[in-house]
């Protein structure tokens, strides 16, 4: 009766891979339409240059860098949330870690891309590798990013291996995505020294993780704080530029722990614990990204030297005030309200907090970048910068990139950990013992389809 109960628990986690119905073609096909679009968009760009673009000499910067911070910044709380509550033994961590996760690998490729596109001439990235100096930030951050791109896809492959497993296991499966789950499970059968292996290397790379991630969000600061422009040059950007992705991260995973709950129909995995949990981490790390807006304006205005107090003014009542109060206080004191009062500290009230902070922490990125290089280096006006429709077209195709993969991700395997949350319930609810379950692959039986799932297969 218990493994049983444990196998009908595991069908509910995997019945998203096996049904598929017109609302998901028709999502995923919107998505490829943006996309299409957008590539429509940088096919303009490359025949006719940067001129398209809103970008100039003075303001050589634009809506690509800014979605290269935040990217990069999102990935971040994939890792390092799911690391340290790895870590720490949080048990409640087990639903959503792998959203986490996932969230990571694939941010880091939509914002990867970004300096790629930037670049009038996209054929140069390659002086990165012929000339590049190791004295150069750029470099630095070229180096980092691949690192943790490769960390972070080692980190979601491991603990993929059991559920990879017990596809190959559970159904019967046609074609090439059999084949596939069968070299990808690496022969697993739920042995105890594999599963002695698997538990030390996940441990491993649970460890290694967290500076790496840490070390990532710290070089992208330093590209723009080791350069001698107002509003940049600062040793605070490190600490502030990883706070911030830590805290935009999290936002991104409370997103998507609400779409796939009312989606997949997870609410029995995903309850208002875990909304709860994160919710409140959300609202320390609000607090902590409060103190350091406030010390790097105070820091500037109290000294009063003339580019700085420029600057400050272009920010608080000039062209870019209203980007920065809506970030101010759309993404930071209107959230931190939102989950401080246990009456709005719900599931939907949460989500929607995270929204905002997401929303403010790009415009945040964007204020970091646009207004420092708008500001004249030389005795004539500030520069002007207005995105066009290739800017924006790139942007939200690069948005729609982000949602495909996730989805696709989450369409060919369990986006919510088999193994470690049906356990540890099973566990809990007095069924077998956690251990057992790096033996589900090898234990559980075929789960017959109906013929139309079997069409699907």
């Amino acid at each position: 009766m218990e493994k049983r109960a444990y196998e009908s628990t595991g069908e509910t986690l995997i019945r998203p891979i096996i049904r598929r119905g017109r609302a998901y073609y028709t999502f995923v096909f919107s998505l490829m339409a943006v996309i299409v679009w957008g590539g429509y968009a940088y096919y303009t760009q490359l025949s006719e240059g940067l001129v398209v673009t809103g970008m100039r000499h003075i303001v050589l910067w634009g809506l690509y860098i800014t979605n290269l911070v935040f990217f990069i910044g999102i990935s971040h709380a994939g890792t390092l949330i799911s690391a340290i509550l790895r870590v720490t033994g949080a048990e409640w961590r087990r639903p959503i870690t792998r959203m986490a996760e996932s969230i990571t690998v694939f941010a880091l490729m939509v914002g990867a891309l970004m300096p790629l596109i930037d670049l009038g001439r996209p054929d140069r990235m390659l002086n990165l590798v012929l000339y590049g100096r190791i004295q150069s930030p750029i470099i630095w951050d070229f180096i980092s990013i691949a690192t943790y791109l490769t960390g972070a896809i080692i980190y979601l492959y491991l603990p993929l291996i059991p559920d990879i497993a017990d596809l190959r296991d559970r159904l019967t499966w046609k074609g090439w995505r059999g084949r596939v789950y069968k070299l990808l499970s690496l022969g697993w059968n739920g042995s105890e020294e594999q599963r002695k292996r698997l538990e030390r290397a996940i441990k491993i790379m649970s460890v290694i993780i967290i500076p790496v991630a840490v070390s990532v969000h710290t070089v992208v600061s330093w590209i723009f704080g080791m350069t001698l422009r107002v509003g940049w040059h600062s040793s605070i950007f490190g600490p502030y530029f990883v706070v911030g992705a830590i805290f935009s991260g999290i936002a991104t995973i409370i997103i998507a722990m609400f779409v796939f709950r009312r989606v997949y129909h997870l609410e029995r995995y995903i309850t208002a614990l875990h909304f709860k949990h994160l919710g409140l981490m959300l609202l320390a790390l609000d607090a902590s990204y409060i103190y350091f807006t406030i010390s790097e304006y105070l820091t500037a205005s109290y000294g009063a030297e003339a580019a700085d107090l420029e600057l400050l003014g272009a920010l608080f009542w000039g062209q870019y005030a209203p980007e920065f109060w809506v970030f101010a206080i759309g993404g930071l004191v209107i959230p931190a309200f939102m989950i401080a009062l246990p009456r709005t500290r719900t599931p939907a009230g949460v989500t929607v907090a995270a929204i905002l902070v997401n929303i403010g922490m790009w415009l945040k990125r964007f204020i970091i970048i646009i207004p420092t290089l708008s500001r004249p280096m030389l005795p004539y006006e500030w520069g002007q910068y207005q995105p066009t429709w290739v800017e924006w077209s790139i942007t939200a195709a690069s948005v729609a990139g982000f949602i495909l993969l996730i989805t696709i991700f989450s369409r060919f395997l369990p986006i919510v950990s088999v193994w470690e949350t049906v356990g540890e319930r099973m566990a809990t609810e007095g069924g077998i013992p956690l251990p057992s379950t790096f033996t589900m692959a090898a234990n559980t039986h075929s789960v017959p389809l109906s013929g139309e799932e079997s069409d699907r297969v």
